[in-house]
């Protein structure tokens, strides 16, 4: 079992009733059944409370403090330093030391963050993901193939990972033999040791890996989403390698986590629920709504923002300088906005979850990652006789930045 992280002392703003103990990397309650802990700490814990643990942080986990701070972006902020000392900390770098991408527009707040967004939107607009549906769907086929006649699969490896990896290679018109190498490096940004920032340099391992096809779609466009993007302006001026590889890097980390968390707890929902499994079968009208209802009841992102200034959520008062933890997965399991939120229920409004983030950092691969769910889903459950959960391996967990799957065993006749 994981050690708890160190406990830190409790700043003098932060009144004895606003903290809980909660540590979200370690939590054994989390790893054991993350959801399950989520519906608990609503129970018993302040909807905004800070914790000792993780370098002490404040968790807003009630949904109407979570949504109230997605869209604060003067307040709560997405940059974790501000702009001035990231700039400091750039003087003091190396003159040859590599650049090192900043994960925009997710770290930076408006207005510059609508500027590097608006490309981005265009190029993942719902047109351009369903261009993608048909080559999803072989590929989803292609990866049930390889495994339907055995049996058995580990669901995470075998087909979560290797399907939006394999989708991201095309649309970047990337090589699909490099998958391998990119599955390495998704292993290695995703699934890093306890306690470990996604450090800067990373970040330069994963665009070193793009770069050289970054500047080929500059020099000699194709039809892929690097060639679309080079094309674009970014408020008025032309695109430049700075940007591209703080694109590709974001889409890289960001998107693959997305859709492979997705895809592994609605499997597994699936497999503990086989009255749900054979209605999806009996009637594939209703994936789209399944979908949604998936993403609601497995949320699974935690951003992180920084208080700028001293203010108030949901009764709390946080000081500038503090950070803070938005956890998407409780706030879309908070009975105060769902009925019966534990209950997995497609007639309810499927619009009002935050599965997807808030506010104008709102995911904008979310048409993407929609019409992936919906092809695996209709996929799975056409082709794969019914699946269950293997009793010899029970699922696994880690925790931080996202509650992740890390392995998902399944079985079928």
């Amino acid at each position: 079992m994981a050690t708890l992280t160190e406990a830190v002392e409790k700043p003098a703003h932060v009144p004895d009733e606003a903290v809980f103990d909660f540590d979200f990397h370690h939590d054994p309650a989390l790893l054991a059944d993350p959801h399950a802990r989520m519906i608990e700490l609503l129970e018993i814990a302040p909807k905004v409370f800070w914790t000792p643990r993780n370098r002490g942080t404040w968790i807003a986990i009630g949904f109407d403090e979570v949504f109230s701070a997605l869209r604060r972006t003067d307040e709560f902020s997405s940059s974790i330093l501000p702009p001035e000392q990231i700039e400091e900390l750039l003087k003091l770098m190396p003159e040859d030391m590599p650049r090192i991408p900043r994960l925009k527009p997710i770290t930076i707040d408006p207005p510059e963050h609508t500027t590097i967004r608006t490309p981005l939107a265009k190029a993942f607009s719902p047109k351009a993901a369903m261009n993608q549906l048909d080559e999803i769907k072989t590929l989803t086929n292609e990866l049930i193939d390889a495994i339907i006649d055995k049996g058995h699969c580990e669901f995470i490896s075998s087909i979560a990972e290797p399907l939006p990896v394999t989708v991201f290679l095309q649309m970047f018109g990337l090589p699909v033999d490099r998958l391998a190498e990119f599955r390495d490096l998704v292993h290695e940004v995703l699934n890093p040791p306890p306690d470990v920032d996604l450090g800067p340099m990373i970040l330069r391992k994963v665009a070193d890996a793009l770069t050289d096809d970054i500047a080929a779609r500059r020099d000699n466009p194709q039809g892929d989403i690097l060639s679309q993007l080079w094309a674009l302006d970014v408020d008025g001026e032309p695109m430049t390698m700075d940007v591209m590889e703080d694109y590709a890097v974001l889409l890289f980390i960001a998107g693959l986590d997305t859709v492979i968390n997705a895809m592994g707890f609605a499997v597994r929902h699936l497999a503990e629920h086989p009255d749900l499994q054979a209605s999806l079968r009996d009637d594939p009208s209703q994936i789209p709504d399944a979908v949604e209802e998936m993403l609601r009841r497995y949320s699974f992102v935690v951003p992180l923002r920084r208080v700028t200034r001293d203010t108030e959520l949901g009764g709390a008062q946080l000081k500038a300088g503090d950070s803070l933890m938005l956890h998407l997965a409780s706030a879309d399991l908070d009975q105060r906005k769902f009925d019966r939120p534990d209950q997995f229920d497609i007639t309810r409004d499927l619009k009002a979850h935050v599965a997807f983030g808030g506010g104008p950092h709102r995911c904008v691969g979310m048409h993407l990652a929609r019409i992936e769910l919906h092809t695996l889903y209709r996929q799975l459950l056409a082709r794969l006789p019914m699946w269950r959960l293997d009793p010899d391996h029970p699922p696994t967990y880690h925790s931080g930045n996202v509650i992740a799957v890390d392995s998902l065993h399944i079985r079928w006749d």
